[in-house]
């Protein structure tokens, strides 16, 4: 009774666990989603030469988590049949997704704490790039890039050492952000990049502890099952007639 019991109690728990890495894969789809195609990353995207790095690392997440969502959803949809069939073979297939997705995981969430400046560096430095050869007239649709990134950040100007910038944040500031004179963009930029990189480590962390989770559980029903089929076949007589 007891061993029974415990195996309902595990079952339940990897049906729950399953259902929160469908939902936790599921969020990283949306939020690479939302860095490849929201404005604020696809406006400095557009603008970036080769030589910079900020293109190469926009285009990788959002390929690299799409992998990982499918992957997890995946572990999920195999775990949650493997609990209703009990079968051994859809258990260790959920069980090697689960290692798939850490195998994963773990090198997304070292290169977040890593070289977690990379991404802000690269896109700053786009920002003071467009901004300087607007400031010195070097090319006017430079400009419109310029003002496309005030738009997108609402913002306008930068406080700049060589010289006063009136002027530049006069031409490419839209009266909309009139308001917004005066304010940073590099603050900006800095700002919102840290909350979208403290919302991909939360999702990182809740997700790797979830998976090693859903690993122990997965491989607890398969050792069940293994061992409970073992314990059948033994109880089984056949008897010969004299």
């Amino acid at each position: 009774m007891g061993p029974r019991c415990g195996m309902r109690t595990a079952k339940c728990q990897l049906m729950a666990t399953s259902l929160c890495i469908m939902l936790l894969g599921l969020s990283i789809a949306t939020l690479s989603t939302v860095t490849h195609y929201g404005l604020r990353f696809t406006v400095i995207s557009n603008i970036s030469p080769e030589s910079n790095s900020y293109r190469v690392i926009h285009h990788t997440a959002f390929y690299v988590g799409i992998c990982l969502s499918m992957t997890l959803i995946l572990a999920a949809l195999l775990s949650s049949a493997a609990t209703v069939r009990e079968s051994q073979c859809l258990t260790a297939t959920g069980f090697f997704c689960f290692t798939l997705a850490f195998c994963g995981l773990i090198p997304a969430a070292c290169w977040r704490y890593a070289r977690s400046t990379e991404v802000e560096d690269s896109m700053m430095d786009m920002y003071d790039l467009v901004y300087e050869e607007v400031r010195r007239n070097v090319s006017s649709f430079r400009r419109h890039e310029l003002n496309a990134i005030h738009e997108a950040f609402l913002c306008c100007g930068k406080h700049s050492p060589f010289g006063d910038t009136a002027a530049v944040e006069h031409n490419t500031c839209p009266p909309s952000q009139a308001q917004a004179a005066g304010q940073d963009c590099l603050q900006e930029i800095q700002g919102f990049l840290k909350k979208h990189m403290d919302l991909v480590s939360m999702l990182l962390g809740t997700t790797i502890c979830f998976t090693v989770y859903g690993m122990v559980l997965t491989s607890f029903l398969w050792f069940y099952i293994h061992f409970s089929n073992n314990l059948d076949r033994k109880g089984k007589y056949i008897l010969r007639a004299r």
